[in-house]
Formats: C-alpha cells, structure tokens, sequence
C-alpha cells in the first residue's frame, strides 16, 4: 500500500481575526490531534495556514498540488464563506474530504459565552458543500466529533476511497498491440479515458519495446533466472526458454520504469514473429502485479487501471476472469491464460514451460498455480449507456485439489447461489474482466463508486 499524502485545509472567517483576534489561537491544539490521528494510520500530513479570503486559499491548494498532494481534508474553524475558496477547490484535481467536527463534543451541556464562536464550523460546511455540488465538485464528508471512533474509522475509509479515486484519475497505463479486435465490453476510446477520468494511455508498438531488450549474455538475465530459481519451482530445463521470457520480461520492465507507467494491458492476439519479442512477457505480466503495477489482459486500459489503483490501497489484488461455473458446489473457476499476482496463490509458483496455439511467438514460460483461500471482493468497472458502472461482490475464495497443474486457477463462492449471482452480474453489464481483491473493506469500494459518481451495484 503507497503512502497516503493528505493536505489538512483550515478555513475561517477574517472577520474574526479583526474582531477577536485571540480566537484562532484556540483551534491549534485540535488541529495538532487531528493531524496526529491520521499519521498514526501511516499517513503524511500537511497543514495549510489558516486560509480566510480568495488568494489564502489559492495559494494552499497549489502548495498541497506542488507536495503531490492525495486528498485534501477540509476543516471549517468557524464559518467561512464559501466564495473565498470555490475557486481554488473547484478547479483543482485533488479529491476532497470534508470533516465536519468542533472542538467540544458535548455541546448542550456547560456552556460558556466562547462554545458558540469555537464551535459552528458547521454552517460554513453547509454553505461550501452547497456551491461544490453546484459547481460540479464532487467531495466526502465525514461528520462527528473528532475524537470518536465512528468517526475516525469514517475519515479513514473516506481517505482511502479519495487516494483510489486520485490514483485512478492520474493513472498513466502502458498499452501493447491495442485492443483486442471484437472485444466491446471494456472497450473505451483512450481520447475518451482522458476526458471522462484524466487517465493517461501510452500506446507504444512491440517492436519498440524489443529494442529495449538487454543482450542474451546480459548479466541481467543470469540475475533474473537465478530470483526465479529461488522464488519459484521450475519444471523444465530448458535455459533458452526461461532466458526468453526473462529478455522480453526485463524490455517490458524497463518501459515501465522509464514511463511512470502505474499499469500497463496487452493483447496477444496482434503480437507476431516480426515484432522483435522471442515470447510472450506473461512471466512478467504476473510479476510486475507482485510488484504492485496493475495490469489487464487484451488491452484492457479501462480494467488495468482500476486494478493498478486498487493496488495503492490494498496490498492483494489481481486482474482475474470468470471462466467456468459450477452449478451443482456453487462455485466459478477464475482463470487466464497465464497472469496473475504471484503474492496471491496459495503454494510457491510453479514456473512452467508451454506450448500456446494462440501466440505466433515463441514458447513461454510462465508462472502457475492455485490463487489461495480467504475472504476478497470481486471487483468490476464497466461502461454503461449512462456512464459507468462498478460492480462490487464480497465472495469466498476456496481451496480445492489442484486438478489444473499447468493453468493458473482459483475457485470463487458468490453469496448467491451462482446461478442468481451470474444472472444479476450480467443483468447490470458486468463485464468478462475483474479485480480480486483479498481482505478489501467494500465500504471503502462504495465511497469510492461515489466519488467517481459510477452506478454502483453490489450483489
């Protein structure tokens, strides 16, 4: 999980300042805990000077852009009128989280003449949300006492669901050999990717990448084989395969890094023998999702950098297919051709060599094995007529005889009876590319379906 970086934004009201100019010293000491709250979650946290009038707040929020800010967490001191700040909020790309809190918890109980100047932050909330909704903003709110437990768990889940919206929206996805021809149910325009989410595609042909390749006597590929000697169980002997798939694996690594790229997505079907490529770079695919880099099959960009963003929040996701159910044990086979995060299966990878009519490429090798047991959410980003839509299902993974040694496998239990669960997943346009993520708070998934205002259906 990447480090969240949240800009802490204190808004007031100068009125204040020239008629009690003491009051603001009340608020430090409640900004400080606040702030010390979110780090002790792993969080980095900036926090603007009190900002009151137009040019305060413009000068804030491009502070919190040039830190590379995540989120910014709004923190209404008093009243402030929203005019002041909607044009440096509204105009920029950081996800907001309003946090409507006061200083006092109790406030009906001993009052003293100052409770009602420390502590009507609330109105200023109100008329901020008002003129955001009404400019387009989209935005978070947490509301409650900034001491309580609820409310904490709250503005975390808020957070967390604003850093995915963030990472999705300024995702740059590496694409190779374009869309698979045919295939409609993922497929988004990239110029149409940029203009509805911000999200970046590089489109780059084969043969560059083979030209990043690094010579077969490399001491890089010696290197590679001797990781994948200690971290996987090989079945074959054959060095020159293994060296293949580690050549072409290392070019697609190197595209990556020298990118910026947060995800990348290929499609097999348009790779051929005058590329450049000795193999196809599944091993690398699989490895690159291990390292926390997302990733679609058969130039899925849309489905790539869902699963890249999920990966800067939780650490155990994968891009994934339904292949196959199981009416009678109520149970879908996950599968693909040969990808999946090597951190997820359940025994060490097995490195296989294999024989594949599909390529026009030569022999891959390539990691397998059966993705382990838990509790994970199956997770689905599909356009729609109206927008697009997010399809959230919490299910079981099970662990099962491994009947399929060569295949990359995994064994899915719907809530539903599989027969209704397929039906309502069809019924909403699911499409046949997902992420599965273990241990992942659906909560947080539903924030986030909100902020990036998709239909959000959860079976």
């Amino acid at each position: 999980m990447q480090k969240i970086k949240i800009g802490l934004l204190l808004l007031y009201l100068k009125l204040y300042d020239e008629v009690v100019p003491e009051l603001r010293n009340n608020f430090m000491p409640f900004v400080e805990k606040i702030k010390e709250n979110l780090e002790k979650k792993g969080t980095e946290v900036t926090v603007s000077k009190i900002c009151r009038v137009e040019d305060e707040f413009n000068y804030a929020v491009k502070d919190f852009e040039s830190r590379k800010v995540d989120v910014i967490v709004t923190i209404h001191l008093s009243y402030s009128p929203s005019l002041e700040c909607i044009k440096a909020l509204k105009s920029t790309r950081i996800p907001i989280v309003v946090f409507d809190t006061t200083l006092k918890n109790n406030f009906s109980k001993k009052l003293v003449p100052n409770d009602i100047m420390a502590n009507h932050g609330i109105h200023g909330v109100q008329d901020m949300c008002n003129v955001l909704l009404r400019n387009g903003k989209n935005y978070l709110i947490t509301a409650g006492y900034y001491e309580d437990r609820q409310t904490k768990d709250d503005l975390y889940k808020n957070i967390f669901a604003a850093k995915l919206y963030r990472k999705f929206t300024t995702s740059r996805v590496g694409s190779l050999g374009g869309p698979f021809y045919g295939m409609g149910d993922f497929y988004v325009e990239k110029n149409e990717l940029q203009k509805d989410f911000g999200i970046f595609t590089l489109e780059t042909a084969f043969k560059d990448i083979s030209k990043l390749m690094p010579d077969a006597s490399s001491e890089l590929i010696y290197q590679e084989n001797e990781t994948d000697r200690n971290n996987y169980r090989i079945t074959f002997n054959d060095e020159e395969i293994h060296k293949n798939s580690n050549r072409i694996g290392l070019a697609v690594r190197k595209w990556i890094n020298e990118n910026s790229l947060d995800a990348f997505t290929m499609n097999f079907s348009v790779l051929t023998a005058d590329s450049g490529f000795p193999t196809i770079p599944f091993l690398e695919a699989s490895k690159s999702m291990a390292r926390g880099i997302g990733y679609a099959g058969e130039g899925d960009v849309l489905t790539a950098a869902l699963t890249g963003s999920l990966m800067s929040i939780f650490d155990k996701a994968t891009f994934t297919e339904m292949f196959c159910p199981d009416w009678k044990e109520n149970l879908i086979l996950l599968s693909h051709m040969g990808e999946v995060n090597l951190n997820l299966l359940s025994k060490k990878p097995v490195l296989i060599k294999k024989e594949l009519p599909f390529i026009q490429v030569g022999t891959p090798s390539f990691a397998v094995g059966q993705l382990k047991g838990g509790d994970a959410v199956l997770i689905n980003l599909s356009p729609s007529k109206e927008g697009y839509s997010l399809i959230l299902s919490n299910v079981e993974m099970i662990e099962m005889e491994n009947q399929l040694e060569e295949s990359i496998s995994g064994w899915l239990k719907p809530e539903l009876p599989v027969s209704d669960f397929l039906s309502t997943y069809s019924e909403y346009g699911g499409s046949h590319h997902s992420a599965l993520v273990y241990g992942a708070d659906i909560e947080i998934l539903e924030k986030f379906a909100n902020l990036a205002k998709f239909e959000l259906v959860t079976i």
